[in-house]
């Protein structure tokens, strides 16, 4: 391999100097992320080793081909290697120099448990799974280069890859791309006048808020103010029935996770009840599509009851969420989980609608049900902390 016959940047150099287990290059469009990891492949790894086995993978296997494995196969005919006997393309796998590239999608579990390999390369990696990336994880012998553009501000690439031991870390922009014509940087920098969370996700690379995200929030270590209401969604095998207090401070609301639970029976949640210390006389707003468990709770002397609901009922709660500046306890693991990924519906084209995805919703659906049945009555009163 001769460096000076390819055009490289920073990101290839990262590579090759890192001895991690763990690669992680997190940057903005247009920075070279990509390329540089697929010339690092192909000039450096594939040159120095044979007999070694390369998985290549996104999410999709159509955006595996219409990105990664297009951008590949461009880099081999640039460069005069592309050899089509090499190529077997009903198996989007390629030979070179004694080592198998392999092209997969992490849709396919047969394809993540499959065999072992030796280097892996998960492209657009915000994309996955922590389940993805466990059993990547698991039968990758060698290292792990992910990229991506950090259009989440919460995802477990933060939280449990980056702060590894094993794991270096690179941020890219645009700025270290020297090969990007004039007329791509003008474009770029136009979203610092467009649109800021563009500009900061895609212009400078850092992490921003998903546009899509619906409620933003903030950590508390304890409850405070008055306790506004309990609310509660009805779940079972797949879906867990979750008990969130809803406390009101000024124009705080303060949400206090109590049950997050799959497979519970009504008298398994009249135990939890129990368990909780719960006080009989406080109202507990449920989901009005289940009245046979909300009656068989009212008849173990529950104060349970049915949640108002209306046309665009959950529209109506998340407005009425949003009017106010939302805490979270810490303790409430999940209920913190919905909160990070519960988005608005994108269209085709990525333009959101007024339409929240079906998802990440149990113990938000509890909230609202707490909020709307003491908020949407201007009468309403409070009750004090017992």
């Amino acid at each position: 391999m001769a460096n000076g016959k390819i055009r490289v940047n920073k990101v290839f150099t990262h590579l090759k100097k890192s001895d991690q287990k763990i690669i992680v290059e997190q940057g903005g469009t247009r920075s070279g992320k990509t390329y540089n990891i697929l010339l690092w492949i192909i000039f450096d790894y594939c040159y120095r080793n044979k007999g070694k086995t390369i998985t290549i993978a996104r999410k999709t296997f159509p955006a595996v081909r219409s990105s990664v494995m297009r951008d590949f196969f461009d880099i081999l005919r640039k460069h005069n290697l592309y050899n089509e006997q090499y190529h077997n393309k009903s198996n989007s796998e390629y030979h070179l120099n004694g080592n198998l590239i392999e092209f997969i999608s992490l849709d396919q579990p047969q394809k993540i448990r499959g065999r072992k390999r030796d280097l892996a390369f998960l492209n657009e990696a915000n994309e996955l799974y922590w389940e993805d990336w466990q059993q990547i994880l698991f039968r990758t012998t060698g290292r792990i280069i992910i990229d991506y553009n950090p259009s989440d501000s919460f995802h477990w690439i933060y939280d449990k890859v980056v702060p590894r031991e094993d794991c270096s870390f690179m941020q890219t922009t645009y700025k270290d791309n020297p090969y990007l014509e004039e007329s791509i940087i003008h474009e770029i920098e136009r979203l610092k006048e467009t649109d800021e969370d563009y500009w900061r996700i895609y212009g400078l690379g850092e992490r921003g808020m998903s546009r899509a995200t619906i409620f933003q929030f903030g950590i508390v270590q304890e409850v405070s103010g008055q306790l506004l209401s309990t609310g509660m969604d009805f779940g079972f095998t797949n879906d867990p029935t979750a008990l969130v207090k809803v406390y009101k401070k000024g124009n705080q609301l303060i949400l206090d996770e109590l049950l997050y639970h799959t497979n519970l029976t009504n008298q398994d949640i009249a135990h939890k009840f129990e368990e909780l210390g719960l006080n009989r006389l406080d109202v507990i707003y449920a989901d009005s599509a289940e009245p046979k468990s909300i009656e068989e709770l009212h008849r173990l002397r529950w104060n349970v009851k049915p949640t108002a609901k209306g046309a665009d009922s959950i529209m109506a709660g998340i407005d009425m969420l949003k009017r106010y500046e939302l805490k979270v306890t810490a303790n409430s693991l999940n209920l913190i989980k919905e909160l990070q990924n519960y988005k608005w519906t994108e269209d085709k084209n990525g333009n959101l609608l007024n339409k929240p995805v079906n998802n990440f919703n149990h113990a938000i659906d509890a909230v609202r049900y707490a909020v709307w049945n003491r908020l949407a009555n201007p009468n309403y009163g409070s009750y004090s902390i017992r």
